[in-house]
C-alpha cells in the first residue's frame, strides 16, 4: 500500500487511514469484511465503481476493466509478453505492437474504424483459417460479447491505458443510494450502494458490549476487561467512545497489534529458516517497530530508517536498528552449500521484499525474464538489486546467532545496567591508580627483598587449566598400564634435557594421553602454549581431536614447518583452519603460543614465536557449529599415526581465555623473577617489567592493593561477561568497495550477464538528482512515491 508521508502524518494513522472509517462503521454494524474491502477499494478506483460498471452496460468501455482481461486471457499465449511463445511479431500487450502497421496498409486495431482493424475481421470470422485465435491453439471462438467489447472499444477511439497500478485514482462521484439517511460519511454510500445491489439492508448497529469488545480486540488484539466494559457502559456522555478509542491508542498493546502486520510482510522471525531453523536474535528489531508505532513516527522517518537508517549521518543505535528490516529473510547454515548462491539469494530476497512492501510490485517476476505481466524488465529487477547487493555477508552463516554484520541492541534496563557498571569501574579504576605511588614503592622494596631470598619464579596463571611440565613422570600411549600404540615395545616415553629441566623425546610413534580434558567448544576463548624442538617439519603438537585425519576437534601442528591451528566440526564445510606465513628452523627451539577468542572467526586467531606475533593465512572459515569430542587430549599426537610429532615438546599449558599479547609475551621468559629483579630498570625489556609487576600484583603485593585489583578486574569481566549476554541484531551495512552488479541470465548466480547500476523502474518517476544513486537516495525516493501515490 502506498501511503502519504507529510511530516503531520503518522507510521500507524497511516497506516490505518485509509480503513479507520470503514472500521467504525463495521463496528456499529455486522457487515461482513469483504464487502467493506470491496467498498474501499471502489471508494479509491474509479475504475472500479459501481457507477463506472454501470456505465460500462451503456457503453462506456475502458481498456484495463474490460478488453486487456479478453487479450491476456485469449491473444497473450501467441502475442504477449513471452519472446519464447511469440508466434509473430505482432503483439498485443504494449500499445506500440498493438497499433503497429502490418503492412499493405493494413493494422490490428485502426482508432475509431472497427470495420478496418484486421483485429476485428479476425475474431468475429467463421473461417477457421481466418479465425483468431485459431482452432489448433486449443482456444475457443470469442464469446459474441468479448467481440462487441473489442468492437465498441475500437469505435470509441481504442484508448490505451498503462498498467492499472500506475494510473493516479480519482475521487469518484457517490453513488446514489435508496436509504438516503443511512450513510454517516462518504465510504457509507458505497457500502450501502453494494448492499442494495444485492438486496440487502445494513444489520442494527451493535451494541455497548459488542462495541467495546469489537474496538478493544481490533486495535490491542486482546479483549476488554471487565472493568473496561463496566466503565463504558457508565459513560452515558457523548464521546464515550472517542474517549475508549483514545485510552486504546495510548496502549502499548495498540503498538503491537498494529505491527503484527508488518512484521508478516517484513518476514520476520528469530530463526533462520532453514533446515535445523537454527535460533537467532532479531526481537530488537520488532520491538522498534513496536515503539514506532506506539510513538505515532512520521510515515517518512519510518521508511528511511527501515530502509537506510545505517546510512543517516550520524546514525544513532537505533536507526542502525531499523535497517534491519531487511536482514530479516532466511539464512542458510546448510553444510555443502554454495555461499554465493544463498548471497545472491538474500539480495533478491530483499528487492522483492522492499517492492512488494513499499511499491505494491510483485518484481520478483522479473529476476529470470522480462515481467509477463507488469511493466518490469529483468534488468530493471537488477537496478533495484544493486542497491541492496554492497552488504558484507556471506552466504553460508552460523547454525545458531546472528551473522554480520550485527549490532549490540541493549534494551533500556541492560542500557542502565551497563552505565552502573561503568561508574563502578570507573571508580575502582580511580581507586587503583590512587593506589600506584604506594604500589610503586612497596614493589622496589619487595624487589631488593629478593637479594637475600631464596630464588623466586612465576608464569601466567590466570585462566591455567592444564600445565605439563613433562619432567619425567608421564608416559606415552598408556592406559591403566595397557599399551595402546600397536607394535611399540614399552610405552615409556624417554624425557631429555629440556629447554626448562627436561622434555619429552617424541620419536613419531609415541605421545602422552592427558584423558578427558580441555573440552573446549566453537565459542570458548582457549590458548595453547608450548616448547618445541622439531626434528621433522610436520606433526601434532597438542590436540584434542579424533585421530585420523580431518577428524572432528581441535589441534595445534605443524604443517612442513609452518604452525597451524585446526579446529573443526566437519572437514569438508564447517571448522577453521589457519597458518603462519612464516616456518620454523628445524632441530632448535621454540617456543609457540596459540590464541582463540571464542567469537567463532579466523579474525579472533593470534599465534606467537618466540613472543613475537605472526602473519597468518586463513585456509577456511566457516566456523558455524558446537564441538563433540569423543577422544582425549593429546601431546605430540592428533589426526593419525602418520601424524605424530617428531623431536622434543617441553612446559604445556593450556589456558581456558585468550592470552593478551603481553602475558604470551611473558610465557617464554626463562630468566625467574629474581633475576629479573637484579637488572636495573633501565635495562629490562617490557615483557620482563610485566613479567616483574605480573608476579608482584599477583601474589607479593599489600593485601590492599590485590584487593583493590582484584574489584577493579572483578568489575571488568562482570560488565565483558553482562555486555556478551547483551542481543545483538542483524543490520545492514555498505561495504567500503561496492560489489558489481550484473544481471543473472535465467536468476542463476553463476551466469551473469549485462553489468547493471542501481536504478529504479522506468515505469515509475527516476531519482532526483543530487540525492545519491544509493539505498539512501532509494529511501528518500520510496517515501516521495508514497506522498505523491496518496495525493
Amino acid at each position: 500500500m502506498l501511503l502519504t508521508s507529510t511530516p503531520e502524518v503518522s507510521c500507524n494513522r497511516t497506516i490505518i487511514l485509509l480503513t479507520l472509517r470503514s472500521t467504525m462503521r463495521l463496528l456499529f454494524h455486522h457487515l461482513s469484511t469483504h464487502l467493506i474491502f470491496t467498498a474501499i477499494i471502489w471508494a479509491t478506483f474509479a475504475g472500479l465503481t459501481p457507477a463506472a460498471q454501470r456505465d460500462s452496460r451503456v457503453g462506456a468501455v475502458e481498456f484495463n476493466r474490460d478488453i486487456l482481461p479478453i487479450l491476456s486471457d485469449k491473444c497473450f499465449a501467441c502475442h504477449g509478453p513471452d519472446k519464447a511463445s511469440r508466434k509473430t511479431a505482432l503483439r498485443f500487450d504494449t500499445e506500440e505492437g498493438a497499433f503497429a502497421d502490418l503492412g499493405d496498409g493494413r493494422s490490428a486495431i485502426v482508432r475509431g474504424e472497427p470495420d478496418k482493424s484486421e483485429m476485428v475481421r479476425r475474431i468475429a470470422s467463421d473461417e477457421e483459417a481466418v479465425r483468431m485465435p485459431p482452432p489448433y491453439a486449443g482456444q475457443p471462438k470469442l464469446s459474441d460479447r468479448e467481440i462487441n467489447l473489442i468492437r465498441l472499444w475500437i469505435e470509441q477511439g481504442a484508448k490505451w491505458q498503462k498498467h492499472w497500478a500506475f494510473i493516479s485514482p480519482r475521487r469518484p462521484q457517490l453513488p446514489q443510494v435508496k436509504n438516503r439517511h443511512w450513510p454517516r460519511n462518504p465510504i457509507d454510500h458505497f457500502i450501502l450502494s453494494h448492499l442494495e445491489q444485492e438486496g440487502l439492508t445494513p444489520s442494527p448497529e451493535a451494541d455497548r458490549n459488542t462495541l467495546i469488545r469489537r474496538v478493544t480486540l481490533d486495535l490491542t488484539g486482546l479483549p476488554p476487561t471487565l472493568a473496561e466494559v463496566d466503565a463504558f457502559l457508565k459513560d452515558k456522555s457523548p464521546n464515550a467512545f472517542e474517549r475508549v478509542i483514545d485510552r486504546l491508542l495510548q496502549s502499548p498493546r495498540y503498538g503491537e497489534r498494529l505491527a503484527v502486520r508488518w512484521l508478516d510482510a517484513a518476514r520476520y522471525a528469530d530463526t533462520n529458516g532453514y533446515q535445523s531453523d537454527g535460533v537467532r536474535n532479531m526481537w530488537r528489531w520488532r520491538d522498534w517497530v513496536i515503539d514506532a508505532f506506539n510513538r505515532n513516527m512520521p510515515f517518512d522517518q519510518f521508511t528511511i530508517e527501515q530502509m537506510a537508517g545505517d546510512m543517516l549521518p550520524n546514525a544513532t543505535r537505533d536507526q542502525k536498528i531499523a535497517s534491519a528490516f531487511n536482514r530479516n529473510h532466511r539464512t542458510n547454515a546448510e553444510g555443502g552449500i554454495v555461499p554465493e548462491e544463498f548471497r545472491v539469494e538474500y539480495v533478491a530476497d530483499r528487492v522483492q521484499t522492499t517492492s512488494t512492501v513499499w511499491l505494491g510490485l510483485t518484481v520478483g517476476c522479473a529476476r529470470c525474464h522480462d515481467h509477463k505481466y507488469d511493466p518490469i524488465k529483468q534488468k530493471e529487477f537488477y537496478q533495484l538489486f544493486a542497491y541492496f547487493n554492497n552488504v558484507p555477508e556471506k552466504g553460508l552463516v552460523y547454525n545458531f546467532g546472528n551473522e554480520e554484520p550485527f549490532i549490540k541492541a541493549p534494551t533500556a534496563e541492560q542500557e542502565a545496567k551497563l552505565k552502573d557498571l561503568d561508574k563502578k569501574i570507573v571508580a575502582a579504576e580511580q581507586k587503583f591508580t590512587a593506589l600506584q605511588p604506594e604500589l610503586a614503592k612497596t614493589q622496589r622494596a619487595w624487589e631488593e627483598s629478593l637479594r637475600q631470598a631464596p630464588t623466586v619464579d612465576w608464569s601466567v596463571r590466570d585462566g591455567l587449566v592444564l600445565h605439563y611440565p613433562l619432567e619425567g613422570f608421564l608416559v606415552a600411549g598408556c592406559h591403566e598400564g595397557r599399551p595402546v600404540i600397536g607394535g611399540t615395545p614399552d610405552c615409556e616415553l624417554p624425557f631429555v634435557p629440556g629447554k626448562v629441566g627436561r622434555a619429552g623425546s617424541f620419536d613419531g610413534k609415541r605421545f602422552i594421553d592427558a584423558g578427558e580434558v580441555a573440552g573446549f567448544n566453537y565459542q570458548d576463548p582457549f590458548s595453547l602454549a608450548a616448547w618445541i624442538y622439531p626434528t621433522a617439519s610436520s606433526g601434532a603438537i597438542m590436540s584434542r581431536i579424533e585421530d585420523f585425519p580431518q577428524g572432528e576437534g581441535y589441534g595445534l601442528y605443524l604443517k612442513d614447518g609452518k604452525v597451524r591451528l585446526h579446529i573443526t566440526k566437519r572437514w569438508t564445510d564447517i571448522g577453521l583452519r589457519l597458518e603462519t606465513a612464516n616456518t620454523l628452523e628445524l632441530n632448535r627451539w621454540h617456543h609457540v603460543v596459540m590464541t582463540y577468542d571464542g567469537k567463532r572467526k579466523a579474525a579472533g586467531v593470534r599465534i606467537y614465536f618466540d613472543a613475537e606475533p605472526q602473519k597468518l593465512t586463513v585456509l577456511f572459515d566457516e566456523l558455524t557449529w558446537m564441538i563433540d569430542y569423543r577422544q582425549p587430549f593429546r601431546i605430540g599426537a592428533g589426526e593419525g599415526p602418520e601424524n605424530r610429532f617428531q623431536g622434543y615438546i617441553d612446559e604445556v599449558r593450556v589456558y581456558s581465555k585468550a592470552l593478551s599479547p603481553d602475558e604470551a609475551a611473558v610465557l617464554p621468559l626463562l630468566e625467574t623473577v629474581t633475576e629479573i629483579a637484579a637488572l636495573p630498570a633501565a635495562a629490562r625489556s617490557r615483557a620482563q617489567a610485566n613479567k616483574l609487576a605480573f608476579c608482584f600484583l599477583d601474589q607479593h603485593a599489600p593485601k590492599h592493593i590485590q584487593a583493590a585489583r582484584c574489584e577493579m578486574l572483578e568489575l571488568r569481566e562482570e560488565r565483558e561477561k553482562f555486555y556478551e549476554s547483551i542481543p545483538t541484531v542483524m543490520v545492514m551495512q555498505e561495504s567500503e568497495r561496492p560489489r558489481n552488479t550484473f544481471v543473472l541470465n535465467r536468476g542463476a548466480y553463476d551466469n551473469p550477464g549485462e553489468k547493471v547500476t542501481p536504478g529504479v523502474p522506468a515505469i515509475l518517476p527516476p531519482l532526483p538528482q543530487g540525492w545519491g544513486n544509493n539505498r539512501l537516495g532509494l529511501a528518500r525516493w520510496l517515501q516521495i512515491r508514497s506522498r505523491h501515490a496518496s495525493s
